[in-house]
């Protein structure tokens, strides 16, 4: 007789696994092989976002009536957690209560939906309200509620600085440093005699400046350029006030790039080397078809006459990290697991102790530093002709702000005690510099690349820590122009090493995928300008199409619902070991180079440069053995920086928005859902309008169009349309700012 196996129980390998992550509404998702489940609060079977669950599918039947009635935009299947494979939160942070014989902990992370329970006999001298870290001793399960110990006391919740600690907490964010890594980093010197003797250029006479934002501590990249006319014999001649006597005495014959291609032996004419893996964009003396990057970039010879040609020699110096933070030793270990700086409202996390990012390495006005340099030649056009990279030693002249340099720009030139000759150096070069960025950026944009722009908020600080306002950073020319240098630098970097053979962890971006732009199309094909766009290039994320559609949206009533839309079906960029191209840049080969101080991945781009120029050192193939995993681990730390600070700037916009409850405001409709609409201010404040604040009817979803509308009025809220609010509350513990319409 066959065996009914209608009742029995699969083997645990049979379910799906995944990250179980917890919305702020009490429900979760889990991604697994088998795709995406909806998971229920009352499905969560004590788990806590960020766990390693396995989950049991429900029946179809179940799973439509669940996503209708609480998750209908996200037409994710119902499944329910059977069990806990690996517990991320060993520790929780929470609130103490007392509620004799215990202390309850109810966790400050709205995704953690459980209270902790404790004796309250073994932490009688915990206050009633104080902020606790919380050991977990048993989690919670069917039969009984989640227990532990306090096992820290972090001070009171209105306490400045105690909400941006609980974040540091919750993300495990590292805030001190190892004994041997304080004490290799007070060791580090500059050592100007050794860095000669060992190969350094003495670049110390060139004008070389830094241009940071003004709260900007530590300086890592630094800047210069000299206007200059080259002929076709290949001699270049100064051309501008930029450049000093010893300047114009080493720019006479120009030297050949330090690793310069083979193509100047292909029969072209005598002209600019092409260096630094730059390619040109026709056939060599080879007949092999080389990549362009940018229209025109990496041509063999100067256009022109015989006169000469007008171009620039533009210098990007970074701070020379590798130097002094070898694979392996104590503050590379420290540095490797943070992989980044943390840069939150109220202070900085940095990668590397303060001995190395704020002295030793940082770029400081008339201090000798040792960098790693990047020489470009490009045409008056702002193309690539020849780079050169090697080590050197500078002088910055000068430290310029963001406003100042923008200043310069706009021909105000207060720069406070700056006067004379060094003033007009900095005002000629910056904008040189910005002339440069825009022709840079011009290409950039021919070649396909696709920009948008955004605005940052940065909350400002009393001395105790409380908020008293939002500043709105945009972008400008004064921080276009370092920009533009810095893609430029990290392009030729990676092509280097690229075509050197060299390892690398390039900066990846990959074009939107083809359903996330045709998710965009219902809404696109209401308006009538999207008649011109060649709708099958846009779905096949043909940067041109996308660049037209941005273009023609800029300006209207739509083109805020738009433009949140394309950069939302964006993809993320990443670190990665094998080559890959940067979609957003339109680039074939891009790298991080420029931030050695606070990324991980530019240390370890810094690291293959010195060993392909002096010399690879005795635990070279240890670290490129790694790399695969050091980008995975940057990638990840890199967006848990971004939350934290994200986060840290939230806490103090509620905190900032409190004084104004009651107030009406003008605000843009970020999101729909079943439940109300999501809120932006214009000074980024983000909030909630629940649905029943919208009046007394019902709303429909669509998930498609993203609007909600009323079944009775037919009254229609959409994503990008501008509403006037009223603010109801502010909830500095919850982070939450809710709204209502204004009437």
């Amino acid at each position: 007789m066959a065996r009914n196996r209608s009742n029995t129980r699969p083997t645990a390998y049979e379910y799906p696994r995944g990250l179980l992550a917890i919305t702020r509404g009490g429900y979760g998702f889990v991604k697994t092989a088998e795709g995406e489940f909806f998971i229920p609060f009352d499905k969560l079977n004590g788990a806590f976002d960020g766990d390693m669950v396995e989950v049991s599918p429900a029946r179809q039947e179940r799973s439509k009536k669940a996503l209708a009635r609480a998750a209908s935009s996200t037409r994710k299947r119902e499944a329910r957690v059977k069990r806990v494979i690996e517990h991320a939160h060993p520790e929780i942070i929470g609130r103490y209560e007392v509620a004799e014989p215990f202390g309850v902990v109810v966790p400050e992370d709205p995704r953690i939906p459980y209270d902790i329970f404790t004796l309250r006999s073994e932490s009688a001298s915990v206050p009633d309200g104080a902020i606790v870290r919380v050991a977990i001793e048993t989690y919670p399960s069917r039969k009984e509620a989640a227990a532990g110990r306090v096992v820290e006391v972090l001070g009171d919740f209105d306490d400045e600085r105690v909400p941006v600690d609980l974040i540091v907490a919750r993300y495990k964010l590292e805030t001190a440093f190892s004994q041997g890594a304080l004490e290799q980093a007070a060791e580090a010197q500059v050592d100007v005699d050794g860095a000669l003797s060992s190969g350094y250029k003495d670049l110390r006479d060139r004008f070389v400046f830094t241009i940071d934002p003004a709260d900007a501590r530590d300086f890592d990249d630094a800047v210069s350029i000299c206007s200059v006319v080259f002929t076709n014999d290949g001699t270049l001649h100064a051309a501008d006030a930029c450049d000093t006597p010893s300047w114009r005495s080493g720019l006479g014959s120009r030297p050949e790039g330090r690793f310069a291609s083979s193509s100047r032996q292909s029969g072209a004419s005598q002209a600019p080397s092409l260096s630094g893996g730059e390619r040109p964009d026709s056939a060599g003396g080879n007949g092999e078809a080389q990549e362009p990057s940018l229209p025109g970039e990496n041509r063999l010879g100067p256009s022109g006459n015989d006169d000469g040609t007008n171009g620039w020699r533009l210098g990007v110096h970074i701070a020379d990290v590798s130097h002094y933070v070898p694979w392996g030793s104590s503050v590379d270990l420290d540095a490797l697991r943070r992989a980044t700086s943390v840069y939150l409202v109220d202070r900085v996390i940095p990668m590397l102790p303060e001995a190395l990012s704020n002295e030793v390495c940082s770029l400081k006005p008339n201090e000798t530093r040792r960098t790693m340099t990047v020489d470009l030649l490009l045409d008056d056009e702002g193309r690539v002709l020849d780079v050169d990279v090697y080590p050197a030693l500078i002088s910055s002249k000068a430290r310029l702000t963001y406003d100042e340099a923008q200043g310069l720009i706009d021909g105000d030139s207060q720069l406070g005690d700056v006067r004379g000759d060094l003033a007009y150096k900095l005002k000629s070069c910056v904008r040189e510099l910005s002339t440069l960025a825009k022709k840079r950026m011009a290409l950039r944009e021919a070649a396909g690349g696709i920009d948008f722009d955004t605005v940052e908020a940065k909350v400002k600080l009393d001395g105790e820590g409380a908020p008293v306002s939002i500043e709105l950073r945009k972008r400008t020319d004064a921080t276009q122009l370092i920009e533009e240098a810095m893609i430029a630098a990290n392009e030729s970097v990676a092509r280097y090493l690229r075509d050197a053979g060299f390892p690398c962890i390039y900066r990846t971006h990959d074009k939107p995928s083809r359903e996330s732009l045709a998710g965009l199309l219902p809404v696109l094909q209401e308006f009538s300008w999207f008649k011109d766009v060649d709708s099958r290039s846009f779905v096949a994320g043909n940067p041109h199409a996308i660049a037209r559609v941005l273009e023609e949206c800029s300006g209207r009533d739509e083109g805020a619902l738009v433009t949140t839309l394309v950069l939302r079906s964006m993809k993320r960029a990443l670190y990665e070991s094998e080559l890959g191209a940067h979609y957003a840049l339109a680039s074939d080969a891009y790298a991080h180079f420029t931030s050695p101080i606070r990324r991980y991945p530019d240390l370890v781009v810094h690291r293959m440069l010195r060993a392909s120029l002096l010399g690879r050192p005795q635990k070279f193939d240890q670290e490129v053995k790694n790399l695969t995993w050091i980008a995975e681990h940057s990638s990840e730390m890199e967006r848990i920086a971004e939350r934290a600070a994200s986060e840290s700037q939230e806490v103090k916009i509620v905190e900032l928005m409190e004084s104004s409850v009651g107030q009406r405001f003008s605000a843009i409709i970020t999101g729909v859902a079943s439940f109300g609409l999501f809120v932006r201010l214009e000074n980024t404040a983000e909030g909630v309008v629940e649905v029943a604040d919208l009046g007394h009817e019902y709303f429909a979803l669509d998930a498609t169009r993203h609007t909600l509308t009323g079944a009775d009025t037919g009254r229609q809220y959409r994503l990008g349309k501008h509403i006037a609010v009223q603010l109801v509350e502010a909830h500095r513990r919850a982070q939450r700012l809710r709204f209502r319409l204004a009437k």
